[in-house]
C-alpha cells in the first residue's frame, strides 16, 4: 500500500500541490492508523496532513477523487460473462442451460438418440469445453470484478503507465496492460477454442472474445484517467517549460495568456525567496564597536556579542525599454515580470522610448497590463529608434534621480540607425548608479553587425546579457535580487 500512496503524492506534485518527504512520512503514518477501508475517513484524515491552506484542500480534493475512484471499474449493469463473488455456480448454470439448448437443437448422431455410454462421454467432453485454460480466460470467466481490477491496476504499474506523457500514449499503454495481464495466452486458446470446431468450444471463443473487447475498453478507460491524473499536468509542465525557452519574439499572440500566468508564477517564486530575506547576520564575524558600546555597562566584560550583518535594502529600479516592433514583446515581458514583483520591488519606474523617452510607470499602476500595454504601444512605439535622443532625454529628466542605490536595467537591441549613440550620457550613468544592466535580445555575434551600437555601450554598462527569453529574464531579475544589499 505504500507504493499507493506514493503514486498519489506525484499526482498531488503533479497538481503543484508542495508535499515534503516529512509530509510524506506523515501520511504513511496517518494510513498505518486509518487503513483504506473507509474512503471519506481516509480522505479526511490525509488533507490534515497533505494539505495546509484552503486552496490545497481544494485540489487535494480534486485529486483524491479522481486518483481513488473506482466508478469505471464497477460491474455494469448487464455483465455478459464476468462473475460477482456470490453468483459464481449462478454463471455456471447459464453456462449449462445454453450448452443444454444448444445440444437440443443439435441431435447427436441422427438415430433420436444414443447410448448411456456415449452421452456421458459427451458430457464430460462438453463440460471441459465450457472452462477457459489460459490464466487471463480464468480470470474472466471465473474471476469477479474486484480480481479483474486488481490484475489491472498491478500491470498498470508494472508497466509503469503513471509514465504516459501525452495522449497519442493511450493505445501504446493499452496494449501494454494488456499483454502483461496475459493477453496472448488468451488469443491462443480463443484460436484453439475455434479450430476445435465443436459448438461448446465455438460457443466458449466467442464468450472470451466479447471478454477480451470488454476488457480492452476497461483498459482504455483506466488508461485515460491515469493520462488526466499524472500526463495533463505534465504535458502543462513541459508546455511551460517550451515557453520558458522560447523566443519572445516568436511568441504568438495565442500564447500571451499562457506566458503571462508563467510569469506570475515565476514572480511568486521570486517573491517567496527574497521577501524574507530582511538581515543576513554572518556569525564568526565580530562587530568590534558594537560589542565595546553595548559593554560598557558591564566594566568592559563582553557580555553581549555584537556581529556584523549585512542590511538586504529594496532596491531601487530603473526600466528603459525600447518598444520599437523588434523588441516590443521583450519589453512587454520584462514590464510584466517588474510589475509583478511589486513586494519585492515596490520602487519601479519604468521608461518606454522608440526615439522620444517617456515615463509610463503610473499608467501600468493605473491601468490593466494589456491595456496599459497598448497605450505604451500607441505613444512610445512609432518612431524610428533613436537611442541617442533617449539618452539626452533621461538626462534632462531623470539623471537627477539616479543616486548609488539606483538599478538601471535598459532593454534594447541598441540598433540606433547609424545616428548619435550620446555614449557619454550612459557613461554619466554609469558613474553615478550602482549598476547598469543592459538587456539585448539578439545574440552576442549581432551586437557588432550593421547599426548595432554595442561596442560603445558596453564598457559604460556593470553588467550586458543575452535575454530573449522568459528564463534569461528570471535570471537576470534573481541575480538583481540577490545582489541587492
Amino acid at each position: 500500500m505504500d507504493q499507493t500512496l506514493v503514486d498519489f503524492i506525484k499526482v498531488l506534485r503533479s497538481a503543484e500541490l508542495k508535499v515534503s518527504p516529512a509530509e510524506t512520512l506523515d501520511a504513511m503514518r496517518c494510513i498505518n492508523l486509518v487503513g483504506y477501508h473507509h474512503k471519506n475517513f481516509l480522505k479526511d484524515s490525509l488533507a490534515l496532513v497533505l494539505a495546509k491552506t484552503p486552496e490545497e484542500k481544494g485540489t487535494f480534493s480534486v485529486c483524491f477523487d479522481n486518483y481513488f475512484n473506482v466508478d469505471k471499474f464497477r460491474p455494469p449493469k448487464s455483465p455478459s460473462i464476468e462473475h460477482k463473488p456470490t453468483d459464481e455456480s449462478a454463471n455456471e448454470d447459464e453456462f449449462n442451460s445454453e450448452q443444454s439448448s444448444e445440444q437440443g437443437s443439435n441431435p447427436g448422431n441422427g438415430n433420436g438418440g444414443a447410448s448411456s455410454t456415449g452421452e456421458s462421454s459427451d458430457a464430460t467432453e462438453d463440460a471441459d469445453a465450457l472452462k477457459a485454460s489460459s490464466p487471463l480466460g480464468i480470470l474472466l470467466t471465473e474471476g469477479s470484478r474486484t480480481e479483474q481490477t486488481i490484475t489491472m491496476i498491478e500491470a498498470g504499474r508494472k508497466v509503469e503507465v503513471n509514465g504516459i506523457v501525452v495522449f497519442t500514449q493511450k493505445g501504446l499503454f493499452t496494449r501494454k496492460i494488456m499483454d502483461a495481464m496475459g493477453l496472448k495466452g488468451l488469443q491462443d486458446e480463443i484460436g484453439e477454442r475455434q479450430k476445435a470446431g465443436n459448438v461448446p468450444s465455438t460457443n466458449l471463443a466467442i464468450k472470451l472474445q466479447k471478454a477480451r473487447e470488454e476488457l480492452r475498453e476497461r483498459v482504455r478507460d483506466y488508461v485515460e484517467k491515469q493520462f488526466f491524473l499524472h500526463a495533463d499536468e505534465t504535458g502543462k509542465q513541459l508546455r511551460e517549460e517550451l515557453l520558458k525557452k522560447v523566443k519572445l519574439s516568436n511568441l504568438e499572440k495565442r500564447n500571451f495568456k499562457d506566458v503571462q500566468e508563467i510569469v506570475f508564477k515565476m514572480a511568486k517564486k521570486l517573491i517567496s525567496v527574497h521577501s524574507k530575506r530582511r538581515k543576513t547576520v554572518k556569525r564568526g564575524q565580530l562587530d568590534i564597536r558594537k560589542t565595546l558600546r553595548h559593554n560598557m555597562q558591564y566594566d568592559g566584560m563582553f557580555f553581549d556579542l555584537k556581529w556584523k550583518a549585512t542590511k538586504v535594502d529594496r532596491p531601487r529600479v530603473m526600466c528603459i525599454c525600447d518598444v520599437s516592433g523588434s523588441v516590443s514583446n521583450y519589453s512587454r515581458f520584462l514590464l510584466m515580470f517588474l510589475y509583478s514583483l511589486a513586494e519585492v520591488l515596490p520602487k519601479v519606474r519604468s521608461f518606454a522610448f522608440s526615439s522620444d523617452l517617456g515615463e509610463v510607470t503610473k499608467l501600468f499602476q493605473n491601468s490593466g497590463l494589456e491595456e496599459a500595454m497598448a497605450l505604451t504601444m500607441r505613444d512610445y512605439g512609432n518612431g524610428s529608434t533613436d537611442y541617442g535622443r533617449m539618452f539626452q532625454d533621461f538626462k534632462s529628466h531623470c539623471m537627477d534621480d539616479v543616486n548609488k542605490k539606483t538599478t538601471i536595467i535598459i532593454l534594447g537591441d541598441a540598433r540606433n540607425n547609424f545616428g548619435d549613440t550620446k555614449s557619454e550620457i550612459l557613461k554619466e550613468m554609469y558613474d553615478k548608479a550602482k549598476r547598469v544592466i543592459w538587456l539585448n535580445p539578439e545574440p552576442k555575434s549581432s551586437w557588432v553587425v550593421g547599426d548595432a551600437e554595442m561596442k560603445k555601450y558596453a564598457p559604460n554598462c556593470h553588467q550586458t546579457e543575452v535575454c530573449n527569453s522568459l528564463t534569461h529574464l528570471e535570471r537576470v531579475v534573481s541575480n538583481l535580487l540577490k545582489n541587492v544589499s
